[in-house]
Formats: C-alpha cells, sequence, structure tokens
C-alpha cells in the first residue's frame, strides 16, 4: 500500500545520486587514475563501493523530506480535525502494537486513494495517506491500510531496500566503467592495449551504461519490493486482522481506473493498482491485488 511514491522516488533519486556523483568524480579526475592503472580490480570495487553505496545512503537519507515535497503532503503538527485526530491516534496505537517510535502523519490532496511510508530510520518515519483514500474508504478500511504502512516501517523496509540498492549500485558502477573503458580504448587506439582509451568516448560510453544497467537494476528492486509488500500485508493482518486488509484490498480493487487522475506513463507501473499484462509488470513495485487477497486468505 506504499504506492509508487515510496519506492519510485527511491529509484529514481538513488539513480539521479548516483549518476551525479559519476559525473563529479569524472570531473576530479578519478575515472582518469582508474583508466591509467588500467582499472585495477580492487581499485575500481572500492570506488564502486563508496559511490554506490553513497548514493543509495544519500537517497534513504532525503526520502522522508523529498517525499513530503513531492506529493506537497503535510504533517498533521496538532490536529485541527476529529478526523486528523483519529488518524494519529490510530497511528500512535498501530507504532505502539509494532514496538516502533511514533511516525510522523501526514496527509496530502490526492483523488487517488493511496497512502506511502518512508523515513531512514524505524523511530522517525513518515506515515501519509492521500485525501482520495480518506474520502473513498471507511474507517475499517482505512485502519488496515495504516496498518500496512506502518508494518512497512516495522519491517525495515526501506533500510532493506537501500542496502539492496548499494549492492546493486556497486556492480552498475563497475560494469559501466569496464563497458566505458572498452569503449574508450575501441575509440582511441584500436586494438592496441597500451594506447590510452579516449576520455570523451570513455565518460559518455561508461554514462550510458550506467543509465542503462541502472535500469535493469530496478528491476531487481522492484521484483523484491513484490515480495515485502506480501510481509507488510501480513503485519497489516496481525495488527487489525485479514478480514479488514482484505477489505481494504478488496476496495481498492474495485475502484473504477476512469475515475482515478492515475499517474503519468513513465511511473503508472509503480502505482498502487499496478498495471497487470505484459512486460509491465516487471516493473511493478507491488504485485497484483488478486494475489496479496489470496495470500491473506492462506491460499
Amino acid at each position: 500500500m506504499a504506492g509508487f511514491r515510496r519506492i519510485a522516488l527511491f529509484v529514481i533519486t538513488n539513480l539521479a545520486v548516483v549518476i551525479l556523483l559519476g559525473i563529479v568524480a569524472s570531473l576530479l579526475g578519478v575515472d582518469r587514475f582508474l583508466t591509467q592503472n588500467g582499472l585495477n580490480l580492487g581499485a575500481l570495487l572500492a570506488f564502486a563501493a563508496i559511490f554506490g553505496f553513497g548514493g543509495a545512503f544519500i537517497s534513504l537519507l532525503i526520502s522522508k523530506r523529498m517525499a513530503l515535497w513531492t506529493t506537497g503532503a503535510k504533517i498533521i503538527e496538532s490536529p485541527t480535525t476529529e478526523q486528523e485526530a483519529w488518524l494519529v491516534r490510530t497511528v500512535e496505537t498501530q507504532a505502539r502494537q509494532a514496538d516502533i517510535g511514533m511516525p510522523d502523519v501526514a496527509i496530502y490532496d490526492s483523488p487517488e486513494p493511496n497512502a506511502f511510508a518512508t523515513g531512514a530510520r524505524r523511530n522517525s518515519a513518515l506515515v501519509a495517506v492521500s485525501t482520495g483514500l480518506l474520502e473513498r474508504m471507511n474507517t475499517r478500511e482505512v485502519e488496515a491500510v495504516l496498518a500496512h504502512e506502518v508494518s512497512h516501517v516495522a519491517n525495515g523496509d526501506m533500510v532493506t531496500m537501500t542496502l539492496l540498492q548499494g549492492v546493486l549500485n556497486t556492480f552498475v558502477i563497475a560494469l559501466s566503467r569496464v563497458v566505458g573503458l572498452i569503449a574508450g580504448r575501441a575509440m582511441g587506439g584500436g586494438d592496441d592495449e597500451d594506447a590510452a582509451p579516449s576520455p570523451i568516448a570513455y565518460m559518455v560510453t561508461s554514462i550510458i551504461a550506467q543509465i542503462v544497467l541502472g535500469a535493469l537494476a530496478s528491476l531487481i528492486v522492484m521484483a523484491f519490493s513484490r515480495h515485502r509488500e506480501f510481509r507488510a500485508d501480513a503485519g497489516a493482518a496481525g495488527l487489525v486482522g485479514a478480514d479488514a486488509m482484505i477489505a481494504a484490498l478488496q476496495r481498492l480493487g474495485g475502484e473504477d481506473e476512469a475515475e482515478s487522475e492515475g499517474l503519468p506513463e513513465p511511473v503508472a507501473a509503480f502505482g498502487i493498482r499496478p498495471h497487470r499484462g505484459g512486460w509491465l509488470a516487471l516493473f511493478a513495485s507491488h504485485p497484483p491485488l488478486e494475489d496479496r487477497i489470496a495470500a491473506l486468505r492462506g491460499a
């Protein structure tokens, strides 16, 4: 139930940070040092790990702020309505049951029923719900959605995703440099292994390879995300009951997509109602709703 925002923002921000760090490294001469030394394996892996994990952890640290900024979510500092007070009380109760610190609770304006959780630490997270979710779901269903998000926080999903992304970044950065070196040498000295690689060809090719390999790595992240959704559903069932979680998923499945504002095409696969057909399912951060309901029913 975290929606496309929790995962898509993390993946996109992480990819942008890693690419930016790669460009900075090139401008500072780090890549030049590596190529002059024949891309020494130890130095390459150390460089890739530092920048790879650095990009992932920077994305994690700014995830909460980025989510608030991009969605326009407003944290409930002091409830002004009974609905806001109920949201804060409900999350507080569930956080206590899940043995985590009280998350910030926020509401963002969107007609699409959705919710997300994010944050670098289990005891300092953010749980946000859309106005559309509050309008279209009853109290029991909203409670189940909140329990799902609290379970994401309790399971430490964002930290786990960060570690996975860091490992993938390391391989992406290292392999992209190898590809860049091969292309640079091909354009700089042909078959002469002692010839210096073309710096422009190396830089351009390594950046392109990093983008392509990063996109492929995101498929692994999304597959892992789909696995974590089942666990968060199970956690929510433990907090509010399987029937309530099933009811919430059924309500989502019954929403008329024609009435929803939808998501931009580049990120539509990350929505709470993922594409069901073809290869786009590989880019979905959530499994089909019917599969999640079947899992809750023990099928």
